[in-house]
């Protein structure tokens, strides 16, 4: 039987999702493009031709992230033009799927070869643009989900909200613990622990100056427990109280996730493919779910993924190594640790989307690159990461490393 084999993976340095960040000028799928070209390099003897699909995430497909984006960003990376694309939006898991359709299509004999990849350009393809029509919201959820959930369904920062309030969790606990994911990722820098996963990209930015991004440009080494504690709760609202009851509001700019730019992608084979062109595969894609959740409460899908993937797999929460899950909010991490019993020392250990960003697209190929990092650093066998998703669905994955 074919398995599944990623035989390397790399992502862009994060940038900041406004104007004036590192890639506010560059193209969505220029972007996209670096992020094929360097996975290429990487892998010896690979010609583009070989690659049977290019399947990327993309949450923003509007303006200049549609029209099938992924295509256009493989034509960008140079690759010849019988390489196909095809561009997935599962919300922010939309990558980490990607990675799943192209570990299926291998398992199955639909590719020998395959990329999974992902973009998203937050500084020019606004949140929620591609929801709006002329600036006006539209209603894509459609009647009957709205009568299902009425009186409709919320914002996610309010799913987060009442997860908070579900499990008890605390402003404190809160910023505690997006302080503890820019320490962690500012630490993992200083280390030189995301050096071998990221290819830096050079920018011409508006006054004509050539830049470059060496590390993630959202994380604050220097921020501190009061800074965070004077943030506002920008979802605190009497609609919701009237709504929903009392609410500790804890969700702030400073324990969510920022807006972001960025790229991955990783090379998906078999292993007998990779053993006769002498690539050593980084890890095997062991099992991959998705699952659907609350769409009101929207981002506890992770719960439910986790112990789907582990039951799929064999596998219990104590013979993961690692964990990543995605830091949407601190409330959404703090309460799947305290459901599934998970190490938090194994959970993000270089830190997490509150500090390193959250370039909604391509988060999923962004973790999956840095997952496989962290099990060559500590050595670790298996590896989990899931994802939240906007609509209640949620992505889990668990890959296995293999020792080189």
């Amino acid at each position: 039987m074919r398995d599944a084999v990623i035989v390397d993976a790399v992502r862009t340095p994060v940038g900041k999702g406004k104007p004036g960040g590192a890639y506010a000028e560059v193209h969505p799928v220029e972007l996209h493009a670096h992020a094929l070209r360097s996975l290429v390099e990487r892998v010896p003897g690979l010609e583009p031709g070989e690659v049977d699909d290019v399947i990327g995430g993309a949450v923003g497909q509007v303006g200049e992230q549609s029209g099938n984006t992924t295509r256009f960003a493989a034509l960008a990376a140079g690759f010849p033009e019988s390489v196909p694309g095809v561009t997935v939006d599962r919300q922010c898991g939309s990558s980490q799927q990607a990675l799943t359709f192209a570990a299926q299509g291998v398992v199955a004999g639909g590719y020998d070869i395959a990329i999974a990849s992902g973009v998203e350009s937050m500084s020019r393809i606004r949140i929620g643009s591609q929801t709006e029509v002329n600036g006006v919201a539209q209603d894509v959820a459609g009647p009957s989900v709205r009568e299902r959930y009425a009186p409709g369904l919320i914002p996610q920062g309010v799913s987060a909200e009442l997860i908070a309030r579900r499990w008890g969790l605390s402003r404190t606990q809160a910023d505690e613990f997006a302080l503890a994911s820019h320490q962690k990722a500012a630490a993992a820098w200083r280390e030189g622990r995301f050096a071998a996963e990221v290819a830096p990209l050079k920018t011409t930015r508006a006054d004509g100056t050539i830049a470059q991004l060496e590390t993630d440009e959202t994380i604050r080494p220097g921020t501190t427990p009061d800074a965070l504690a004077g943030l506002k709760t920008p979802f605190a609202d009497d609609r919701w109280t009237e709504r929903f009851g009392d609410i500790d509001w804890t969700v702030t700019a400073g324990n969510a996730s920022p807006y972001n730019d960025g790229a991955a992608a990783l090379l998906v084979t078999t292993s007998e493919i990779a053993a006769a062109r002498g690539w050593t595969p980084r890890a095997r894609v062991h099992t991959a779910t998705v699952t659907g959740d609350d769409p009101v409460y929207m981002l506890t899908g992770i719960i439910p993924a986790t112990a789907k993937v582990l039951a799929r797999a064999g596998l219990t929460i104590d013979d993961i190594d690692a964990f990543e899950v995605n830091e949407a909010f601190a409330s959404v991490v703090l309460a799947w640790l305290a459901e599934t019993g998970a190490d938090p020392r194994k959970t993000n250990v270089n830190g997490g989307a509150i500090s390193i960003g959250h370039p909604l697209g391509a988060s999923g190929a962004r973790i999956a690159t840095t997952l496989l990092g962290v099990l060559d650093q500590t050595g670790g066998r298996y590896g989990l990461q899931t994802m939240c998703e906007a609509g209640g669905t949620a992505n889990a994955t668990i890959v296995e490393r293999i020792a080189r």
